[in-house]
């Protein structure tokens, strides 16, 4: 008999603590401020209250723009030439392909080599846009006048390099890049792009006399006052940006040639044979390493996102674009006069504003919340103080704060992405005025720099964090704070609190 009641007694323990947990989770995002009351739950009333923001689109410039490329990254090329919100993008990329070693040598005297080809050949590392629009790129010489240093980094939104001289070009399908061909003295063929340059480039550098006087297969310097670069721009009327990586295995430059090997016993004797020029990172080679630059420049006239930047008043569209690109200045004026409270979850919630046949073109990329504090340099923001943190390893936790994007449905049933910024930790500082309330920033950044601070008393210091892989990729059109008609727009951008009174 006692077993009986245990059981029962067990029994109705479960089902009281499921009741409870299911009623829990009766939290309602729709509610506004003051309402949805929860039933309580062990004497602690929860409730879910919805906060307007207010966002103002605006371009980042010349002044507070000052992302530089790295080798190390992927670099884009290519030409984005229909898209009807943001206009057009032209990504270009210089670089320098060296002998490893110097002096260098071909396999034989000079006069004695005969050159089959010369091929660019650059590592294939993905693609962002619409991979079956043809794209035709060209190869130039760098002019010899430029300054390309390899122990600088060169501005992504500025391209002062000049070049005329074309040494090849090829015009393809982006999709094929994953394809392999086959290339002599090459085991390795996928996931490249050839562009076969002039012959009488090649000669040049195949006819070089290392036993001459300043010769430039001698030293760094002297084959630097022979060649410059490469700088490879692609055509209007592309509709995609390529990455590739300049360090990698596959991105060098080739001689595909013959050369003498008679002797008596065999007077027509000659052989084949290829010999590569690569990328050589400054941070291996220092002074003889490879310079390089990647230039991005948008064109947005004529375009709703430039009518969107434009003005001055909240918007109820809100635009985002990577570097070099735009941002979103958002205000939350309901926060400081927030009463104090305990904060369970704090979410700025903002939606994707659905684009047929684009959304699959151009889908939008990582986006990053920090906030504009006045109190440090203008030159960078603050990294949302308390909810930005880093991991025991010290990389970023970027997908607690929020940064990827959630698939859902809108309304209609069609697929959009939703971010949801985590910053609970933010507004119950802020709620228990231990932290001001300050604007927040919306961007889709390359890379950033800013003051991470993450604990009340803790000294502020700057951090560099990488968001998206490349410049140049990803872009995405949001609902904006709609404070003209807010009960009406169930996608605006909003703050969503989960909280119980004290």
């Amino acid at each position: 008999m006692k077993h009986k009641h245990l059981v029962i007694t067990l029994g109705a323990i479960i089902t009281s603590a499921l009741l409870l947990l299911n009623s829990c989770r009766k939290i309602n995002e729709a509610t506004e401020l003051g309402g949805g009351l929860i039933p309580p739950v062990d004497n602690i009333h929860t409730f879910d209250t919805t906060m307007d923001v207010e966002a103002y689109n605006q371009l980042f410039t010349a002044q507070d723009d000052s992302s530089r490329s790295n080798y190390g990254s992927p670099q884009v090329l290519g030409y984005i030439s229909n898209d009807p919100l943001f206009g057009t993008t032209d990504a270009r990329m210089f670089f320098e392909l060296k002998p490893t070693n110097y002096p260098f040598t071909f396999a034989n005297l000079p006069d004695s080599l005969r050159l089959d080809s010369v091929v660019l050949i650059l590592e294939s590392a993905g693609i962002w846009g619409d991979t079956m629009v043809p794209q035709t790129v060209r190869v130039y010489e760098m002019d010899l006048a430029n300054e390309f240093r390899v122990d600088t980094s060169y501005l992504i939104r500025q391209n002062n390099f000049t070049y005329s001289h074309q040494l090849g070009s090829k015009t393809f399908l982006p999709a094929a890049l994953n394809d392999s061909v086959s290339a002599r003295g090459d085991s390795n063929t996928v996931n490249q792009l050839r562009i076969r340059l002039d012959d009488s480039f090649g000669n040049r550098f195949l006819h070089y006399d290392t036993t001459t006087a300043n010769n430039p297969f001698t030293t760094d310097s002297a084959f630097r006052t022979k060649f410059r670069g490469f700088a490879i721009q692609a055509e209007a009327g592309g509709n995609a940006l390529m990455r590739f990586n300049l360090t990698g295995a596959n991105t060098k430059l080739a001689f595909y040639y013959q050369y003498d090997k008679r002797t008596a016993a065999e007077p027509n004797n000659v052989d084949s044979a290829v010999a590569y020029f690569n990328f050589k990172d400054y941070n291996t080679y220092f002074s003889s390493g490879s310079a390089s630059a990647n230039a991005v420049t948008r064109n947005i006239a004529g375009t709703p996102y430039q009518t969107a930047v434009s003005g001055t008043t909240p918007d109820n569209e809100v635009f985002i674009q990577n570097t070099p690109g735009s941002y979103a200045r958002i205000k939350i004026p309901g926060l400081a006069t927030l009463g104090n409270r305990v904060v369970h979850r704090a979410e700025l919630i903002m939606e994707q504003i659905h684009q047929p046949v684009y959304d699959s073109i151009f889908p939008p990329k990582y986006l990053f919340l920090d906030a504009y504090d006045p109190a440090v340099s203008t030159q960078y923001n603050r990294f949302i103080p308390y909810d930005f943190t880093f991991d025991v390893q010290g990389n970023p936790a970027l997908g607690a704060l929020g940064v990827a994007p959630l698939d859902q449905k809108n309304p209609a049933g069609e697929n959009i992405k939703v971010w949801k910024f985590n910053i609970s930790r933010y507004i119950q500082n802020v709620v228990n005025q231990r932290e001001q309330a300050l604007d927040l920033r919306l961007y889709a950044p390359y890379y950033i720099f800013g003051y991470y601070k993450p604990t009340q008393a803790a000294v502020s210091s700057l951090q560099r964090v990488t968001v998206n892989a490349t410049a140049g990729e990803g872009r995405v059109r949001l609902y904006g704070g709609n404070t003209t008609a807010p009960s009406t727009s169930p996608q605006r951008m909003r703050l969503r609190i989960v909280y119980s009174k004290l």
